[in-house]
């Protein structure tokens, strides 16, 4: 299978936004896989001049060129041919590379899970080892390193029209969510022709929940393998994201109320056990009860999320 890649440039990325119009940046074959050059911060985030963190030159020239949206910087989309709403799109992350040696983390007014306490601007860069894969902070603490790609996602159907990359939807988007690293897949639903796959928003660490708004945000460069599963019938493949790692099987759902994502966090992981296993729907949710871990996986994007985690090898 052939191999392209994709360098963050201001003709290949698009700043903020998601939209089926948006025409690809390449075009591929089901399971061929495509390198993604994605870079993070927006002017105001930059390392100051003589602080020895290195910006990337492509980022100073997105900034200049690309009209700046409500959300991150997203480079694509790819799209893969044949690809058409009702399938489905397994994206295999094949590898993930640090694009920077440095990230940075902050908030600011009416943002992040509790932004009655934290109503001033804070922002800290952050010194990246990439061949010790850890970052320091500045009061002295190291955290080990697991990357992955805050926002992946496909176009959405082609009636929403243009909307913010901030809040994670059916398709996919800002998930957020760092179960789906290196080794991974996730699996979105075609909503668009063509499928459109966009991915940005790098995350060198983070913890479930994301309170403060952002994680550490830095460059990354991602290797994915994109393979089309056609569907039969009228009955689409996937209507919601679904990830799978090593070790689990991983259910999402996101909304404005908590309460409501967990409600279809649980709902799809009850749908996947079902259509997996000879148990009951009514079997299932009582499996979800006694073996089925839930996460909050973000409480900062508008769209909550929450994500299920089924071990694997206790069902299937």
């Amino acid at each position: 299978m052939a191999v392209h890649r994709v360098a963050a440039t201001p003709e290949t990325v698009r700043w903020g936004v998601f939209d089926a119009a948006i025409p690809p940046v390449v075009t591929i074959a089901s399971g061929d896989t495509v390198v993604l050059e994605c870079v993070s911060g927006s002017p105001e985030t930059l390392p100051p001049p003589g602080s020895g963190m290195v910006v990337p030159p492509a980022l100073h020239a997105i900034h200049a060129r690309v009209p700046r949206g409500p959300g991150h910087i997203i480079t694509g989309p790819v799209a893969v041919i044949g690809a058409e709403p009702g399938d489905m799109l397994e994206v295999k992350i094949e590898k993930i590379e640090f694009g920077a040696d440095w990230g940075f983390c902050g908030f600011g007014p009416l943002r992040g899970t509790l932004p009655e306490d934290f109503p001033e601007r804070f922002l800290t860069h952050m010194p990246v080892d990439r061949d010790r894969r850890v970052c320091r902070m500045s009061y002295g603490v190291e955290l080990e390193l697991a990357p992955f790609f805050g926002v992946m996602g496909v176009a959405p159907p082609a009636h929403y029209g243009t909307i913010s990359t901030v809040q994670p939807r059916e398709h996919g988007g800002n998930l957020d969510n760092k179960e789906i690293g290196e080794g991974s897949t996730l699996f979105l639903p075609v909503l668009a022709k063509g499928a459109l796959f966009s991915a940005g928003d790098g995350h060198g660490v983070q913890g479930d929940g994301e309170v403060c708004i952002n994680a550490l945000e830095m460059c990354l460069t991602g290797t994915f393998t994109l393979t089309l599963h056609k569907q039969a019938g009228a009955t689409p493949l996937l209507a919601y994201p679904r990830g799978e790692t090593a070790t689990h099987y991983i259910s999402m759902g996101m909304h404005e109320d908590l309460d409501q994502a967990m409600k279809q966090a649980l709902r799809e992981m009850i749908a996947f056990i079902t259509s997996r296993s000879n148990l009951s729907r009514q079997e299932a949710y009582q499996f979800c009860s006694l073996a089925v871990d839930f996460h909050v996986t973000q409480t900062v994007n508008g769209e909550k999320g929450v994500h299920g985690m089924l071990k694997k090898g206790l069902l299937f």
